[in-house]
């Protein structure tokens, strides 16, 4: 019995090997890295991927904040790596970028948005390049353009998916529309309950909301993916062993920062009022998305000021549009390169 189990080890991570080894090669003329950078005094990860050096660059934002996506993002941005040089990045203390000896350093918009900066430049840098796309999802999106807002000079577009535009509002729709979804229904009405938005932040509020959001099929991932997540996450070229390990242990912590976040500084990422972008806006949406409002986000699309604008609408698509409708969001993107170089 020993024997057959050291067999299947073995068999294992040969298989996980040859994997990761495919998944590892640098296509003709593009590029496949991953490093660490100094950020503003911390160690933050990113992997590029492209398959022409020549193309423009992209920065995927991932959500939370905190939610670090690098486990098996490489499935979806690859689809995206034809048009543009992709590069993602475990945003301070999250995934990768996890380190304990900033536990005690509180996540502000100041800290962030430097972050941000410094990270934009390190790229233009490294790629040689002028100005860089951002793409930032839920967090991210709000990340994103605030950045686009504050640092035009060194983007060439915003794009947002499961766009957020205000936290404190986004909240209160997702709860106004779930009492309608729980009348009648006792243990939903049991699940509202804890939803307290004078204290939204908290763990038990998420953890309700995300339950409402289930039961009423407006869930996340009420898709699943359009991709093997087991297969994805075994082949991974840049994670070893040691490094699920630590994503494992430190879960809590670097998967959810966003609890790290005061109540008061969070919403300083809100967008209401910040209309006028000095670059393309553009919007990647799910029509039935309640975690990060598309009504809201429609509301704030029809406001903006642009030099060009666009809102391309995934029909019954939830928040998690990335993961489970990965290759139709792609396609949506390469339309969206395509109308961008036609302005």
């Amino acid at each position: 019995m020993i024997k057959l189990l050291l067999i299947l080890l073995v068999l294992f991570f040969i298989i996980r090997a040859i994997g990761m080894y495919l998944n590892s090669r640098v296509p003709q003329n593009g590029i496949n890295e991953s490093m660490y950078v100094d950020i503003n005094g911390t160690r933050q990860w990113i992997s590029i991927y492209g398959k022409d050096k020549n193309n423009p660059v992209l920065l995927y934002l991932h959500g939370g904040p905190g939610a670090s996506t690098s486990a098996y993002d490489y499935a979806f941005t690859r689809k995206w790596s034809d048009i543009y040089t992709v590069v993602t990045w475990d945003q301070r203390n999250c995934g990768r970028s996890f380190d304990k000896a900033q536990k005690d350093i509180k996540l502000t918009k100041e800290l962030m948005m430097a972050d941000g900066l410094e990270m934009t430049k390190f790229i233009l840098d490294h790629l040689h390049k002028e100005k860089i796309t951002l793409l930032g999802h839920s967090w991210g999106s709000m990340f994103g353009a605030s950045l686009a807002l504050e640092y035009p000079e060194y983007y060439d577009a915003f794009i947002g998916t499961g766009q957020c535009i205000d936290i404190t509002e986004n909240e209160e729709r997702l709860y106004n529309a779930a009492k309608q979804w729980a009348k009648g229904d006792e243990e939903g009405l049991k699940i509202l309950a804890k939803m307290d938005l004078s204290n939204n932040m908290t763990l038990e509020f998420i953890k309700a909301r995300n339950q409402i959001m289930k039961r009423y099929h407006y869930d996340m991932m009420k898709d699943k993916t359009d991709y093997n997540m087991f297969t994805t996450v075994l082949f991974n070229p840049y994670y070893l062993a040691k490094d699920y390990l630590s994503y494992v242990l430190n879960y809590k912590s670097s998967l959810m920062p966003y609890l790290d976040f005061d109540f008061n500084v969070l919403p300083e990422f809100s967008l209401k009022g910040k209309y006028d972008y000095q670059i393309p806006y553009l919007n990647i949406n799910g029509d039935i998305d309640y975690q990060t409002n598309y009504e809201m986000a429609c509301e704030y699309f029809e406001k903006v000021n642009a030099p060009y604008k666009k809102m391309y609408v995934m029909k019954n698509a939830t928040h998690g549009l990335l993961e489970s409708r990965s290759q139709e969001f792609s396609d949506i993107l390469h339309q969206a390169n395509k109308d961008l170089k036609e302005q």
